[in-house]
């Protein structure tokens, strides 16, 4: 499965096929932290913070399936806190969900998902 986005109306189309390549591109638009959730909230490792679902907002998301192996389903999040942090949280979704990340993102009221296109532009 692969994703494409359109950002502003000049800029180039990105492909996303890989969740390498999500990564890299949010990278690029500052979404440099990593996430992970535990009993007590969203953890940002870079300023040793933890955060309430109310506190943050889910940005964009991307869900990788896998053609043959359920263990590519992956779905990666894009998250702004109240205070600014920006980064990612990368589970896997079905049968091998972690059970706190789902509980969790369920509670997260802030959801957006950006404008994709699925079709490639003709050649």
């Amino acid at each position: 499965m692969w994703a494409q986005e359109y950002n502003k109306p000049n800029d180039k189309v990105t492909f996303m096929n890989t969740l390498t390549s999500c990564v890299n591109k949010v990278v690029k638009d500052g979404y440099t932290d990593s996430f992970k959730v535990t009993r007590q909230g969203l953890y940002a490792t870079s300023n040793d913070k933890t955060y309430k679902p109310e506190e943050i907002h889910v940005i964009n998301f991307y869900r990788f399936e896998g053609e043959s192996d359920p263990g590519d389903m992956v779905i990666m999040y894009v998250i702004e806190t109240n205070d600014g942090v920006k980064g990612t949280l990368v589970d896997a979704f079905g049968t091998y969900s972690d059970v706190s990340v789902s509980a969790f993102m369920k509670e997260v009221e802030d959801i957006h998902k950006k404008a994709v296109r699925n079709d490639r532009p003709e050649a």
